[in-house]
């Protein structure tokens, strides 16, 4: 027996041995660079590929099936003349007796100076795609899916094939170029000097792994150096594949950027399960310039429509100087202080078309946000926002007042100094009528950014500034699309009043039209116009109700005020007229009419106002006012006028019916007697708005009808008692109508 073991040995040995001299004969007498064009007429039958094989081809088959081949270059059989890939130099081992048990081991495969050239015309076919379809047989229908019924009915069973088995040494590929081009688009994606390097390849192994390479484009240009190292793990039978301690860094640059460089990287644990249709970044570190991220994300059914979901969280950053680095910048503001604090944490949620930022904190600068922002489709960049802050001082963020604004203003002050001045006395002539128009011409609204705009907006602000104007619980709810924009609803709590403002606005044509509809609501007015010009003193107080429905067109405030529309009535209770008091003004002008001087001056400079009442009628900028009502102590007012919003002026005429000196030491020479009962003064009241009460005047005219008419009744009482009953009544009374007149 052990003879037969020690013969079947040396026949096992001797086997062996002829095989190898077998193989080395082979690889000696058998030059594989003889059947050049049997391997180019196999890979044109078999898979349509026009091989061009213009190097040397090494090989070896024992115990090593190995093959070295260079300058090799790859075509579609349809296109022959346009080669997508070129070779340098391919080389790789195989041993051959583990491919009998299904094991492929391998020695390194390397791959140097490989240049591909993928191309899609406009027709979307690309210069790939006929590969592996034999020469001029159409592309069979797919088989069905293991396990249908066939014809007959019967289920075709899935077959059962072993799993390959991996065991490769190392992979190299140097020296690589892939260039992508779509003649459709017009774009164009490059890697150059594309680098990989792998540790040894086996199934359920740590494999080390490094790539690196320069990434650019064509639309934006844009190009980026990035490496990226990690150690991979895979298993195919459960479909998982794991890259671990991934880092990728690099930096990019390009026409964004414009002389800017951007500098980033990322960590994490990358998983995908083919099996569950997950993938999975966990870990997730993200660094741009100054900003810096943490966060999980998690897309589940890889092989329908993926679902994002996770969260991401950012640290507080300075966004201008962030902003600054990569040469982008932003519009000016007034304060060039703002968002230089900002962070975030949210979850996420989405899909391929939309993003939401879910359980939001969002804090910028001193302000502090919560709720939910989403992008609902990135097509038509729809935004969705349901904000909830604390407080936000949007005068910080709004555009600085342009240079054609503080000219109009400087004008318009200036215009107003000189009809000011000598005219609180009230015995100056009267103010006239301004004529510098107050507004600027500059454009207000980016009307191709409003077009675009696709927005649902619903925010709640404990503080809101604007205009200098402090809002409590202000409320916004917004609609924006296809350049029509509808605000639901503006309100808020403001000084000890509140106030609503709904309205529209069609931004789809050059010339935007505006409709609002304000309503103020007890609104202090003198607090109101102090906030809004601190420099000057208000000329008006007291509590305000408005109610108005108002429209304009344009787009700048000029052209918004020339056109401004609509009609409005207004009630103001408890207020008064600042440095003007009327029954002063009246008192002077009884005395006149008594030929008398007023003993003193009244202490009060203000004219006191227990309501002011009345509608107003506005066409193109000029608000026509026809049923003013006032009452003042001691007088009764009623009036008409016009209130011309282009150069914010005031002509008004009005009837005062007045009781006569009202303090409880009267002035004797402003004793009303019964001549004077019933009888409306006139006042007249021209100038500029910010004048208020000092802009009026007793209008000496009427003054003067009504002495000639009481001087008139004065000699017809006279003549009566001279005449008696010895003058015929109808020569009496033409006398009295004489003297009247």
């Amino acid at each position: 027996m052990k003879a037969f073991g020690k013969f079947l040995g040396l026949l096992l040995l001797g086997l062996l041995l002829i095989l190898v001299a077998l193989g080395f004969a082979l690889t000696q007498l058998l030059d594989p660079n003889d059947y050049k064009d049997e391997i180019r007429q196999l890979a044109r039958d078999k898979a349509n590929l026009e091989l061009n094989l213009a190097g040397e081809i090494g090989w070896s088959l024992f115990p090593w099936l190995g093959l070295e081949i260079h300058d090799a270059t790859l075509a579609s059989a349809s296109t022959p003349q346009q080669p997508f890939a070129d070779l340098k130099m391919l080389g790789f081992s195989v041993r051959v007796l583990p491919l009998l048990s299904r094991e492929v081991q391998m020695s390194d495969i390397r791959i140097d100076g490989l240049n591909l050239k993928l191309q899609r015309d406009a027709q979307g076919h690309g210069n790939w795609q006929d590969i592996g379809r034999p020469a001029g047989k159409p592309q069979p229908d797919a088989p069905p899916p293991a396990g249908t019924a066939t014809a007959a009915g019967a289920p075709t069973p899935a077959p059962s094939v072993a799993a390959l088995k991996l065991d490769i040494d190392s992979l190299a590929v140097s020296n690589t170029r892939i260039d992508y081009h779509d003649a459709a688009s017009g774009r164009q994606y490059s890697i150059e000097g594309l680098d990989l390097r792998s540790g040894a390849i086996r199934e359920g192994a740590s494999i080390p792994l490094t790539l690196k390479g320069l990434v650019s484009s064509n639309q934006p240009q844009l190009q980026a150096t990035s490496e990226l190292a990690g150690n991979l793990r895979f298993d195919t039978a459960l479909k998982r594949y794991l890259l671990e301690d991934v880092v990728l860094k690099g930096e990019a640059s390009g026409a964004p950027l414009g002389s800017k460089t951007l500098a980033f990287s990322a960590q994490g644990q990358l998983l995908v399960d083919l099996a569950a249709q997950v993938a999975e970044w966990n870990g997730l570190k993200l660094s741009t310039n100054q900003l810096h991220t943490l966060g999980e994300l998690k897309v589940r059914e890889l092989d329908k429509q993926p679902k994002l979901e996770g969260g991401l969280s950012i640290a507080e950053f300075d966004l201008r100087a962030f902003l600054e680095s990569i040469d982008q910048s932003l519009p000016p503001m007034a304060d060039a202080n703002t968002l230089r604090r900002v962070s975030l944490a949210a979850g996420l949620s989405g899909s391929p078309t939309s993003l939401t930022l879910q359980d939001l904190k969002l804090s910028v600068d001193d302000s502090r946000f919560s709720g939910q922002l989403a992008i609902a489709d990135f097509s038509r960049q729809s935004l969705r926002a349901q904000l909830k802050g604390d407080r936000l001082d949007l005068d910080r963020y709004l555009p600085p007042p342009s240079e054609a604004a503080e000219a109009a203003s400087a004008s318009r002050k200036a215009e107003v100094q000189k009809s000011a001045q000598g005219s609180g006395a009230g015995n100056t002539p009267l103010p006239d009528k301004p004529t510098t128009h107050a507004w600027s011409e500059a454009p207000l609204l980016p009307l191709p950014v409003l077009r675009r705009l696709d927005a649902e907006l619903a925010v709640n602000l404990g503080q809101l500034t604007l205009r200098k104007l402090p809002i409590d619980n202000a409320r916004l709810d917004l609609k924006a699309q296809n350049g029509q924009l509808d605000l639901g609803e503006l309100r808020g709590d403001l000084f000890d009043g509140r106030f609503t403002v709904s309205g529209s606005l069609d931004a789809r044509s050059d010339t935007p039209q505006l409709q609002l509809a304000p309503k103020l609501d007890n609104i202090p007015l003198e607090r109101l116009l102090q906030t809004l010009k601190p420099e000057e003193k208000p000329p008006l107080r007291g509590s305000l109700q408005l109610d108005a429905s108002l429209n304009a067109r344009g787009n700048s405030e000029k052209a918004l005020i020339d056109s401004l529309s609509g009609k409005a009535s207004f009630v103001l209770d408890n207020g008064a007229l600042a440095d003007a008091n009327l029954e002063q003004q009246l008192c002077r002008g009884i005395a006149t009419l008594n030929r008398k001087t007023l003993s003193s001056e009244f202490a009060d400079k203000d004219t006191p106002l227990q309501e002011l009442r009345g509608s107003l009628q506005l066409k193109n900028g000029v608000a026509s006012n026809q049923d003013l009502r006032a009452r003042i102590p001691g007088l009764t007012v009623n009036g008409k006028g016009d209130i011309d919003l282009r150069v914010l002026g005031l002509d008004y005429r009005l009837g005062l019916t007045i009781d006569g000196d009202q303090r409880a030491t009267p002035d004797p020479a402003c004793q009303v007697n019964e001549r004077y009962a019933n009888i409306q003064w006139p006042l007249r009241c021209r100038g500029p708005l910010e004048l208020g009460a000092k802009a009026c005047r007793l209008d000496q005219d009427g003054l003067g009808k009504i002495a000639a008419r009481m001087a008139g009744e004065k000699l017809s009482e006279k003549l009566d008692e001279k005449l008696g009953d010895k003058v015929d009544p109808e020569l009496k009374d033409a006398l009295k109508n004489l003297f009247k007149r």
